[in-house]
């Protein structure tokens, strides 16, 4: 029954992120704005809400040692599996492309857009980490660091909204799959739905998303727990990989329409979210268990390894000015060897 439930939640997914990408184009064009705004910030931070809902709910509603765990580690995966697996998710769907179109791998990315997205990622999740080295007590430095996050997190949509839009039109963008429900405004103009329309597309997409997730994630809970799985395992891998199929399949979507700067914003724009929002509820709300020591150190390797991940894939892009679709492959690799780790600890080798 639960894999019925799985196949079920995952259309529902899949049907909200292909609505999501199309109206969130609409709402972009609408409001004149960039790709780094529609993609880093607007599609980011709809697509992050599912998994940003597991920390928020263990550590504020939950409570207890247990949950607070739980909601420590989901906070430091999300930025983990965006920096590993959705990349190489990515660079297999721009490989994919590329050889059935008889072209290269080399993205049509917004270099600029995504070194803001980096830096600030780098910069926020670098202080986040720093902060779990401060003493348990007292608790006030913590929230200094918390408002800070709070203070760049609000610089950076600043920056990417203040932006000039990328004067497209319409024409570049497949029309609005709820645009003949306004019926009189199709006839009216069958090129062109109005904001309301697509505002209603949008809350949709997003209801989809989030309700697809969080059946999702409860059937992939109940199958670990039928079959044995160890709860390390599942919270530390299993569980954010099904909360971050939003943005992978938004990604691929993007990717087959050619459509690479939205395609790598959404998930750098959500890596920048995730290092600092979701942390900002750890750190004024859990300030105790944000700190590096036995039993969290398996959870913070996965910070340790995003960074050393995303440093692979763009620094060579700083340098070179463009990016490869198998640049982001590298991803795959430091998932593979925290999965190892994972696996070593669950197993009890070297204990």
């Amino acid at each position: 029954m639960d894999l019925v439930i799985l196949a079920v939640a995952f259309v529902v997914i899949l049907v909200g992120a292909e609505l999501f990408t199309n109206g969130i184009e609409w709402f972009g064009r609408h409001l004149d704005l960039a790709e780094g705004a529609v993609g880093s910030v607007l599609a980011a931070v709809g697509t992050a809400l599912p998994e940003t809902m597991i920390p928020v709910i263990a550590i504020i509603f939950a409570g207890g040692s247990a949950a607070t765990d739980i909601g420590v580690g989901a906070i430091l995966g999300a930025p983990f599996m965006l920096s590993t697996l959705a990349m190489f998710v990515t660079g297999v769907a721009v490989l994919l492309v590329a050889r059935r179109r008889l072209t290269t791998d080399v993205m049509s990315v917004d270099t600029a857009v995504l070194g803001v997205d980096v830096r600030y990622f780098a910069v926020g999740y670098s202080v986040a980490i720093g902060a779990a080295l401060l003493p348990v007590e007292p608790a006030w430095p913590k929230w200094i660091v918390a408002i800070g996050l709070l203070v760049l997190y609000g610089h950076y949509v600043k920056r990417h909204f203040d932006e000039n839009g990328d004067g497209g039109t319409e024409e570049d963008l497949e029309p609005l799959r709820m645009h003949r429900l306004d019926r009189d405004a199709h006839r009216q103009d069958p090129a062109r739905p109005r904001l309301r329309i697509v505002n209603v597309q949008v809350l949709v997409a997003l209801g989809c998303i989030i309700g697809g997730a969080v059946i999702f994630v409860g059937a992939v809970e109940r199958l670990a727990s039928s079959i044995g799985v160890d709860e390390l395992l599942l919270a530390l891998i299993i569980a954010p990989i099904a909360t971050e199929l939003p943005e992978k399949l938004n990604s691929i979507i993007w990717v087959r329409a050619g459509k690479h700067t939205l395609a790598m914003g959404n998930i750098t724009g959500a890596m920048v979210f995730q290092a600092t929002i979701p942390t900002v509820v750890g750190l004024l709300f859990a300030s105790g268990a944000w700190s590096i020591g036995p039993g969290s150190y398996t959870a913070f390797a996965s910070a340790a390894i995003a960074l050393l991940a995303t440093a692979a894939i763009f620094i060579p892009m700083a340098r070179s000015g463009r990016l490869r679709g198998r640049g982001l492959l590298i991803g795959g690799v430091f998932y593979l060897a925290y999965l190892a780790f994972v696996l070593a600890i669950v197993l009890g080798v070297g204990s």
